[in-house]
């Protein structure tokens, strides 16, 4: 035995679980983030879970790392769970390595997490270049007084309106009313033939006057909404529908600051800082282009500096930290649009568009039919085709099929064509889908499959020692059943059994790198692997569709969109058109359609009446198949609902998100 060896072995049980742990969290640094840690000791440590992105603050970690010492800097990364910390002297590091290492600290949501050290050549993090705000768009701060919030904030009559029901709706952890004209979520748009009595308030004249003057609105608005919503609340990513109301959006924030995010359809993202009593104004390119929402979490990444009120929230490392969201109420005024919307952006405007896409679900009835139409359906058609496509296995579910013990129960919820059932002849594999196309080609393969849907599979409680989930969970239409399938899956898990889930992701590229699917020849299509597929076709004429879910933070919660400002409703969702996705483009919403091209002579199986594009010339059969596709952030927050589970391992395999999750 090497002196290694002995070292570890005069260890106690509780030394070398630290050890583990440590030794991990090295790894995952070096494997995911590319951050390589030294064994000698430098003024600069890596601290583990002591991030913004797991809801350590600025102010929660620094008083405990200046116990061993003075701190020259501390970065904290934005979304990150680790921050570098740099001391004046490498005996101070050394001191916190030994003494803060294992450490247990609260979060800022009170939940015990332990730090894990190491020592890292510099403490640097490479920062984005300073970002403009998006054409169009206005902050402006200290609009009206605090006395004139107060005003605003009281008037405000929560009790419900028996006269009027349509103005006000109750709405799951959130209140919404409506003045002028009623937004009626399950088609996102006013009817204008049915305006509301009593107009907008009269105490809302002064200010509308006063914005007038100043230039901020050109339109006197005649709809107002109000929404009010408590911390851990958001709004799904969404555009205002074009043919609803005129050009200037104007917002009014009270009661507590937020941050809210717009995003580019070519995916360049920009937070923004919007302070209490401010005015945010959305005009042109960021009012018809840029998708703006605010994600679902309890705690906003901010700067730390007291000057930095407003505008864009900089990537300066140095001076991030976490600010805890109060109670806020939005007065959102807009102008109803009398006649079509003619804007310069016609591929994301209804009054332009030529096509009409199938709608996003109002209930689980419609999603179920959403997925029977646009999933089931469809893979019954291009069962035979989509096989031929999918027969190279990736390397890392290979890799968690192989380290499974000799005599493993594994199951592979989704198996498609079996590629998967036979890696590891040591273990006993058995595949479900719902395709009976795709089913009968396992069993010509000789593999044991059967067909029935993810949310019940048939087999027992606590059976299997392993499952996996390769591109399934995205194909259900809401939240809910997103939960529901990937609850079905650890049902079936013993304790202690394991599961690999992988989902399509919205960001194709990562880490300045593209996805293969991006950078796949559009002209091979028989050659790429499921998430890396699809022919293009030609554009489509879309509506943006909301998008879905959280992209940062560990206090981050899945959220169903109801569109306009507001809060997360697990059970009414807008009814927006599904856009119809581009192939081997970048995604600029979460729940698209996605064309696939169907070659040779179509499958056995009832045929399905193809949505394609209009115009296309294209003779082979076009099928739309709907998938949500995953922010990041967003796969390990839906498995933080399930209860029993622990998330091993999550990372990004060429444009998936990807977990390893075990049953306790």
């Amino acid at each position: 035995m090497d002196s290694n060896h002995q070292s570890n072995y005069k260890l106690s049980k509780t030394e070398k679980k630290f050890l583990r742990k440590q030794i991990k969290a090295r790894h995952t640094l070096l494997r995911h983030e590319g951050i390589e840690t030294v064994s000698y000791a430098t003024q600069s440590l890596v601290v583990a879970n002591g991030g913004l992105g797991n809801g350590v603050s600025r102010n929660q970690l620094l008083p405990v790392l200046e116990k061993c010492g003075l701190v020259d800097a501390l970065l904290m990364p934005p979304n990150k769970p680790y921050s570098f910390a740099r001391y004046k002297t490498t005996e101070e590091s050394k001191r916190a390595y030994v003494t803060l290492n294992g450490k247990e600290v609260v979060d800022d949501l009170g939940q015990k997490i332990i730090l894990y050290l190491n020592f890292v050549e510099k403490a640097q993090w490479k920062e984005l270049r300073p970002q403009a705000l998006p054409p169009g768009l206005m902050v402006v701060e200290e609009i009206i007084s605090s006395e004139e919030e107060k005003m605003l904030l009281e008037s405000v009559d929560w009790t419900e309106d028996t006269d009027n029901q349509n103005s006000q709706k109750s709405l799951k952890h959130r209140r919404v009313k409506h003045f002028g004209y009623e937004f009626h979520y399950e088609n996102n748009n006013v009817d204008k033939d049915k305006p509301l009595p009593g107009g907008l308030p009269d105490i809302c004249d002064s200010f509308l006057e006063k914005w007038l003057r100043e230039g901020y609105i050109k339109h006197k608005p005649d709809q107002m909404t109000i929404n009010q919503y408590e911390p851990g609340q958001g709004i799904p990513a969404h555009t205002d529908t074009h043919s609803a109301f005129e050009d200037e959006i104007v917002s009014l924030s009270l009661g507590s600051e937020i941050v809210m995010d717009f995003k580019h359809p070519d995916g360049i993202a920009v937070p923004v800082m919007l302070p209490r009593r401010s005015l945010l104004v959305m005009t042109g390119e960021s009012r018809y282009l840029w998708t703006h929402g605010i994600t679902c979490r309890k705690f906003d990444t901010v700067q730390a500096s007291e000057s930095h009120k407003s505008g864009i929230i900089t990537s300066d490392v140095g001076d991030l930290t976490l600010s805890k969201r109060g109670l806020r109420t939005s007065f959102t005024f807009r102008k109803v649009r009398q006649t079509p919307c003619n804007c310069s952006y016609p591929l994301v405007c209804d009054s332009q568009r030529k096509e009409t896409p199938p709608s996003f679900p109002e209930s689980d009835k419609e999603a179920s039919r959403l997925e029977q139409e646009y999933v089931h359906q469809v893979y019954e058609e291009i069962a035979g085709h989509f096989s031929s496509t999918r027969h190279t296995p990736w390397p890392h579910i290979v890799e968690f099929l192989k380290a499974l013990p000799s005599g493993s129960i594994v199951a592979d919820i989704g198996c498609g064509n079996g590629k998967y059932l036979g890696i590891n002849k040591e273990l006993y594999m058995v595949g479900c889908d719902r395709s009976q196309n795709l089913v009968d080609i396992c069993r010509e393969r000789q593999f044991q499959a059967f067909v029935c849907d993810a949310l019940a599979v048939p087999v027992r409680s606590g059976s299997c020692d392993a499952c996996i989930s390769i591109a399934v969970i995205h194909h259900f239409a809401t939240a809910e059943r997103r939960v529901a399938a990937l609850q079905e899956i650890v049902r079936l898990l013993r304790p202690g059994g394991k599961a690999l889930i992988y989902v399509w992701a919205m960001e194709q590229e990562y880490n300045k790198q593209k996805s293969k699917y991006l950078r796949g020849n559009r002209n091979s299509q028989g050659k790429k692997e499921e998430m890396n597929s699809d022919t293009s076709v030609q554009r489509s004429l879309v509506e943006q569709m909301p998008d879905m879910g959280s992209r940062d933070s560990a206090s981050s919660v899945p959220c169903i969109n109801d569109s306009q400002e507001g809060g997360c409703n697990s059970r009414q969702v807008s009814n927006s058109k599904l856009p119809i996705h581009v192939n081997r483009t970048s995604f600029y919403s979460q729940d698209v359609l996605v064309p696939w091209h169907l070659k040779g002579n179509p499958d056995k199986g009832k045929p399905v009446e193809p949505f394609g594009p209009i115009g296309s010339q294209d003779p082979s059969p076009v099928f739309h198949r709907y998938y949500h596709v995953f922010r990041e952030g967003e796969l390990e927050a839906v498995c933080r609902t399930v209860s029993d589970v622990r998330i091993l391992q999550s990372y990004y395999d060429q444009g998936n998100w990807c977990v390893i999750l075990q049953k306790a």
